[in-house]
Formats: structure tokens, sequence, C-alpha cells
């Protein structure tokens, strides 16, 4: 049997806070002044959390994508999104959506009906993963999975536990399909949990804690709250717990080391490529979303 190399954190990076959407806060470990982006990841936001009052709540209207992926995973709360192909949903605590944008959608992402007109607590992520440039004009298609179809798996002694969105933990498989191979994981984990995980040598793998603290590789180095550990070489990851209950992503992907061309909700290749991008958005070609007048409304089932 050959000899696990476990997986250093070889650099942490702090998030910082700013406004996105309409007006709401983010927790953001990139991009960021210390780090731009890891491929193939271009952003992680932590959204919330965040108690609104009635009246207050306010998420990302009407807005275009091109040529990457958007995962909106929600920890607490609701969010409604619709889009110019004419996907209308709802996304509920633990609920994800992977959204391939592909060749161009303009979607809309905004709290629950409920939420803005009676307030309530909105924690939740989105993360945007690159498509590689043979992928980036495909077709855009959704993947909506609600909580209860999502695997877990906790270890024997019940003090890690696994939701996974994508790639294969614990001996569970994720149901969503991804373009390229991504690794989307939940954990949490109890003090005095240490769960050692095999993971391909050729996927950049990353930690972000988003409640309490994790020890992350061989020698335990501390993540806390609101951290992005990048994790070195290796075939395998070491998730250990602390002296509080830890939540954290853990993510991977292959890089695709391909030139990127990036500005707002387009991310291309070639600079020609977002000016194509633009014009195509300014003249319509990437839709838009009609309403109707009930749909303007209560939208409520």
């Amino acid at each position: 049997m050959k000899n696990e190399r476990v997986r250093a954190a070889e650099r942490i990076v702090t998030s910082h806070r700013q406004l996105e959407g309409g007006g709401f806060v983010v927790r953001r470990p990139i991009p960021g002044e210390q780090i731009d982006a890891v491929d193939p990841f271009l952003l992680i936001d932590e959204m919330g959390p965040v108690e609104y009052g009635p009246g207050e709540a306010v998420g990302a209207p009407d807005h275009p994508h091109r040529g990457f992926e958007t995962v909106t995973y929600v920890l607490e709360g609701e969010m409604e999104h619709e889009d110019s192909a004419g996907h209308r949903g709802r996304l509920g605590p633990g609920d994800v959506q992977w959204m391939t944008a592909g060749a161009g959608i303009v979607h809309s992402e905004m709290p629950s009906q409920r939420i803005r007109e009676q307030g309530g607590r909105v924690h939740g992520f989105q993360i945007w993963v690159n498509l590689p440039k043979k992928e980036k004009l495909t077709r855009p298609r959704y993947q909506e999975y609600s909580r209860e179809k999502l695997p877990q798996a906790r270890t024997d002694d019940g003090k890690a536990e696994v939701r996974v969105i994508a790639g294969e933990a614990l001996g569970v498989q994720a149901v969503i399909q991804t373009r390229t191979p991504i690794v989307y994981q939940d954990w949490t984990l109890q003090p005095g949990a240490d769960v050692t995980l095999p993971f391909a040598s050729d996927l950049q793998m990353l930690v972000y804690v988003f409640e309490g603290s994790a020890r992350v590789g061989p020698d335990g180095a501390t993540v806390g709250e609101g951290q992005l550990a990048i994790l070195g070489a290796g075939d395998s990851v070491r998730l250990a717990g602390s002296t509080e209950v830890a939540r954290l992503l853990l993510l991977g992907g292959v890089p695709l080391r391909e030139p990127v061309a990036r500005y707002g909700p387009f991310v291309m290749n070639t600079r020609a490529e977002l000016a194509e991008a633009f014009e195509d958005f300014q003249s319509g070609r990437m839709g838009e979303i009609t309403r109707t007048a009930e749909v303007q409304g209560d939208s409520s089932p």
C-alpha cells in the first residue's frame, strides 16, 4: 500500500466583506487583494448570515452570465430565481442549484417574497466555477436538488458529517454531474473529529471555514472562521475538529491553465470574446426575463 501524501495548508487567506447585487453583504475570500482566483474557482461568496427586517431583504436582480458556472447553496432562508430561458424556482435550506451559464443567460436571484415582506434570516454561498474554452459557449443548463436528495454520510465515530454536492466522500457519490472534475462538500466537524480523505493528485483543493475553526493538513494548521486554506500537492486531505463545532466547505477542481479574460459577469479567454459577450447582451441576444402580472405579484405556491 502506497504512502499517502497529506496536503498541507500552503496559504491561508482571510476573506473581506463587500456589497454585491442590490446591496447585500458578502464575505469573500476570492477574488481579493491577497489572491485573484484559484483555478478553476473564480469567486467564493458567503452571503450572510444576516437577519433582515420586513422590507429590508435585497438580492441580485436581472444580470447576465457567460462562460462559467454559478453554484448557489442555501443554508438558511429562501431564494427565488428566474431566467431568460424560462426557468423559475425556489431554493430552501440545504438546497443547491448548479447553473451552467455557458453561451449566456440573464438570471435573477432574490430572497423569497415572504422574506422580502416579513423579514428573516438568510445565509448561503455562491461559487463561480470556470469553464474550459471548448465549453464556454455550451448550451445553458440547470441542475437543482433539494436537501433530501443530496447524499450525506458520517464517520464511524459520528464526529464528522458531510453533505456531498459534488465529488465523493465517505463512500457516497454526488448526484450532480459536473463538466470538469469538481469537489464541493459541506462538512461539520465535532471536537475530536479527525478524518483523512483520498482525492486525485491533479485536483487543486481548498478549505473554507464558515463557522468555528478547523485543523487542516498533516501539521493541523488552524483555519479560522472566514478563512480560506489553499492546499498543496498530495493525494489526501486531513480535516480535524478543534475545541468547538466547525462548519466548512471542502472544494476541489482540476486547474484549466487557460487564459482568463474577465469583466463583471462574463469570463472568457480573450478581450475580443469579452467585447462580443457585452455586445450580445446589450443587443438582447441573451434574452430577457419575461414576467407576467402573476409572476410579478405573489409567486408563492
